[in-house]
């Protein structure tokens, strides 16, 4: 099999001076997705943003494509997307605008009408144009799931992203990702529950 994608190498994170885990390798290629489980506690969160690149590595190596991706940030940030327990949305703008914002940062061209759809299919056609903060928690969430969906990256790295979704948001969530997964795209996701995205599914267990 060709290089993977994302290559992981006994890679070790601390917290506070404390061993989170040690030692995590593995490799993801397009198609692909990866389950990160484990207690509360082992490291899961840790893992994600040492992956995007937001927490530091103690000891090991993510390389994207071949290459570093500390060294080479700016390539592996324009393949990325990251979505964490924060959500990365600003209550201020309303949910179209968030939407808008998010794929301009990300250096993507998206228009208001693929934004409304994204957030239409999300559920929330009635709400796109209200400020985020008066959107509930389960709302917000689906925001940052339509940021998602008008993606263009190719690797999505989700912390949790099933919490706070109701049943339809969640079937809705996991066909998403199983068609980025089909299309050609990779994920690598924490969840506590169940979820099955096909047979190139892979789990990786993080001990406390």
């Amino acid at each position: 099999m060709n290089t993977p994608l994302l290559q992981v190498q006994q890679v070790s994170c601390e917290r506070g001076g404390r061993a989170l885990f040690q030692a995590v390798s593995f490799g993801l290629h397009l198609g692909q997705a990866l389950h990160v489980q484990g207690d509360n506690g082992a490291g899961k969160t840790t893992l994600l943003r040492a992956l995007a690149g937001l927490t530091p590595i103690a000891q090991g190596q993510v390389q994207w494509r071949g290459l570093d991706s500390v060294q080479h940030r700016a390539g592996f940030h324009a393949d990325m997307l990251y979505l964490g327990h924060a959500l990365g949305l600003k209550d201020e703008l309303t949910a179209v605008e968030n939407v808008l914002f998010s794929a301009a940062m990300a250096g993507q061209q998206l228009s208001r009408s693929e934004a409304l759809q994204a957030l239409t299919t999300q559920g929330l056609r009635s709400r796109a144009h209200l400020p985020l903060r008066v959107l509930s928690q389960g709302q917000k969430r689906r925001v940052a799931l339509a940021r998602l969906q008008s993606a263009t990256s190719c690797l999505w790295l989700l912390d949790e992203p099933f919490v706070a979704l109701d049943t339809d948001a969640v079937h809705a969530l996991q066909t998403l990702l199983q068609t980025h997964v089909a299309q050609g795209g990779a994920v690598v996701f924490t969840s506590h529950q169940p979820v099955s995205l096909g047979q190139d599914m892979q789990t990786l267990r993080l001990q406390a």
